[in-house]
């Protein structure tokens, strides 16, 4: 049998984060993998998508050559090689997660790992210990009982990204991430897609301005959209899957070559040992405490097997709190009130903090800002003038609220508003800080200072 100071079961964002950090701290380490080091992240989500949405933006680009003073006489693309070059991305990140286990000199141990009590872990029939169990299984697409997915008409996250063929026609149920990004995608690779959301926007947990606008770019760039409106059964018996989708105004049947179901993500912990171990779980999360402890001693779980944002930062986050606290530091508790989420299609959508609905609702008097980016001089050279920037402040005593931005490159700016709200920055500051010039990041500056009555370029 042998034995470790840490185990940590899934090397995804969170299991192979804390798996690193536990060495760097002088923990003997092992993590077990059954599938490809990196876990769905790396190879299923975060990263590969991201390298499909990019071979769509070049896309994109190539067919509006012209709005940038360019002619491009002939081009195409080759659907098989794009899914292949996402594909090659991914094993190269998994293929940096082995190189950084070596580096750690963490052991690697490939197959699957079942709970048993006594702090130890059973892999396919040999047994090993350690005196702190970490739980990083991860989630998969969740299945709703009239979506049931067969891989082939009906689909989820992992097929979208792996099709031999494009098809002609897509339902997507659900406007989450997952689901935009991917319709975005096919839409802009020829694919005549569809998104039908129960809710009655799309990306319904953005604030409501960034849904509306996030809505007329969809149906600007030719997808069809349908909110409010929910997908009743599936027809899977001819060539085309006929949907019956229920809406306001009645029922409506819908055919394309594939469903995607992206209705959110179900944790994994079928079959893990929790019930064996006695490991209390709760409306399918385990039940842990601020710093990543169950109910039985020695046992941990982290990302998104455990309540809150099922997000790769968060994972990673969990990770390096929950072993930081066996290593004996000193931790504060993740504010889960400053976790930024991302979007990454077209445009791009990233928030943080309250929306302002929320922030009505909990009381506060407030000062809202917003800059479109229609008067950015960086948007408007880039000739990406969808979108703004819109922040919420406390009128009372300068608390920066929420910050909510839909546009380009906008998931890369949220980080301001995250390290802002970190160190309690107020408007003023915000606004004394001097934003270089041209620059999308401007329009952060620009709508702090609309929230103060200050915007000069408005």
């Amino acid at each position: 049998m042998s034995k470790y100071d840490v185990i940590v079961l899934g090397s995804g964002p969170g299991g192979y984060v804390a798996a690193i950090r536990a060495s760097q701290l002088g923990l003997k380490t092992a993590i077990i993998e059954k599938e490809s080091l990196g876990g769905v992240c790396l190879n299923w989500g975060c990263i590969p998508t991201k390298a499909l949405l990019k071979s769509a933006q070049v896309f994109d680009y190539l067919k509006h050559a012209d709005s940038y003073g360019l002619t491009v006489k002939e081009f195409d693309k080759d659907f098989g090689k794009v899914v292949d070059r996402s594909r090659n991305v991914a094993e190269g990140m998994s293929k940096g997660v082995q190189f950084l286990m070596k580096k750690n000199k963490i052991e690697v141990i490939n197959g699957f790992g079942k709970l048993k009590a006594g702090k130890k872990v059973d892999v396919d029939g040999k047994e090993y210990t350690a005196d702190h169990i970490i739980i990083a299984t991860g989630a998969r697409s969740r299945e709703l009982p009239n979506l049931k997915q067969d891989g082939k008409k009906v689909i989820g996250y992992r097929e979208a990204m792996s099709l031999k063929k494009q098809p002609k026609s897509m339902i997507v149920v659900g406007s989450g991430a997952i689901g935009v990004e991917f319709a975005h995608f096919y839409n802009s690779m020829g694919t005549e897609v569809t998104i039908v959301e129960f809710l009655p926007n799309l990306v319904p947990l953005e604030d409501e301005d960034v849904s509306k606008q996030f809505e007329r770019s969809f149906k600007k760039a030719g997808i069809k959209v349908m909110t409010n409106s929910s997908v009743e059964k599936l027809d899977t018996s001819g060539k085309l899957v006929k949907a019956t989708v229920k809406t306001k105004k009645g029922e409506e049947t819908l055919e394309a070559e594939v469903v995607l179901s992206a209705v959110g993500i179900a944790s994994n912990l079928e079959g893990i040992g929790l019930e064996d171990v006695g490991i209390v779980t709760d409306k399918g999360k385990i039940m842990v405490n601020d710093f990543y402890q169950t109910n039985i001693p020695g046992y941990y779980a982290i990302g998104d097997v455990v309540p809150g944002p099922a997000l790769a930062h968060v994972a990673s986050a969990e990770g390096i709190t929950c072993v930081e606290k066996i290593a004996g530091m000193n931790v504060e508790p993740i504010d889960y009130g400053n976790i930024p989420g991302c979007t990454y299609a077209s445009p791009e959508i990233a928030s943080v903090g309250m929306t302002e609905k929320q922030a009505k609702e909990a009381g506060y008097e407030l000062k809202v800002g917003k800059f479109p980016f229609s008067a950015s001089g960086k948007a408007s050279a880039s000739g990406e003038k969808d979108g703004f920037v819109k922040v919420i402040f406390d009128a009372k005593y300068g608390e920066w609220l929420g910050c909510h931005m839909i546009g380009a490159g906008v998931t890369d700016m949220i980080a301001e508003a995250v390290l802002g709200r970190k160190l309690e920055t107020t408007g003023h500051e915000v606004l004394k800080a001097i934003h270089p010039h041209p620059t999308m990041s401007e329009a952060v500056m620009e709508a702090v200072a609309d929230a103060y009555g200050e915007v000069i370029h408005l």
